[in-house]
């Protein structure tokens, strides 16, 4: 969209026509549309509790929800990492790309905790192998903290985002996941926020997190499904 007011002549930066769509814009710079000011959109960050059978994309071409059409905002909003659509829990939605980028990157080892429900009873040694960590497919796992929370219910803290890692790690135990629940991301928690319910970050929140990944070190990658 953007490109196509760009290529009409139609957007001024500091009074003069932009025609370079990837021209640099700071923050105090005089944008234009047809002579409109633009407003930059204010940054939001959500905490939202993700049902079974959503999707963690801003837009879904299926026939399945997206987590994004759960949250009460006109903002350009997008998931933080992801969950799979079987996964529940604890994921944040944000316009911020700079701030997402960093959550997700993996030199941060941003923590992240998992309330996992097992096939079967685990024992003291592979719950042990869990958090020394295990060989996967794609190589061995970062060391994690497991603790036991039930009979099969163990809760595991990840520093590491591969594709469908709980679930995998509990393969190489000879286990199985029953039912995955994200109840920590970082400083943030699920509380008691029901599921898909949403909430806007606290700005005490939202300072926890930006403390917790400065913007001082660069970031750009992205987390894998869970």
């Amino acid at each position: 969209m953007s490109e196509k007011l760009i290529a009409n002549g139609r957007v001024t930066v500091g009074g003069e026509v932009v025609t370079d769509p990837a021209r640099d814009v700071d923050e105090g710079d005089d944008v234009r549309v047809d002579g409109g000011a633009v407003v930059a959109e204010g940054r939001e960050v959500w905490a939202i509790h993700k049902p079974p059978g959503v999707v963690s994309t801003a837009k879904e071409p299926g026939s399945r929800p997206a987590v994004v059409s759960l949250v009460q905002s006109d903002a350009r909003l997008y998931p933080v990492g992801r969950l799979d659509a079987d996964s529940t829990g604890l994921l944040l939605l944000t316009n911020d790309g700079e701030l997402a980028n960093r959550l997700t990157h993996p030199r941060y080892e941003v923590p992240k905790a998992y309330l996992v429900e097992l096939a079967r009873r685990p024992s003291r040694v592979e719950l042990d192998r869990l958090a020394a960590g295990v060989e996967l497919e794609d190589g061995m796992t970062a060391p994690a903290e497991v603790g036991r929370r039930g009979e099969n219910r163990v809760e595991i803290v990840l520093r590491e985002g591969r594709n469908r890692q709980v679930r995998r790690m509990a393969e190489a135990v000879d286990n199985r996941v029953v039912a995955l629940r994200r109840v920590r991301f970082g400083p943030i928690t699920l509380g008691d926020l029901r599921e898909g319910e949403a909430r806007p970050l606290t700005e005490d929140e939202l300072t926890a997190l930006r403390d917790l990944v400065p913007p001082s070190r660069r970031a750009g990658a992205k987390e894998a499904t869970d």
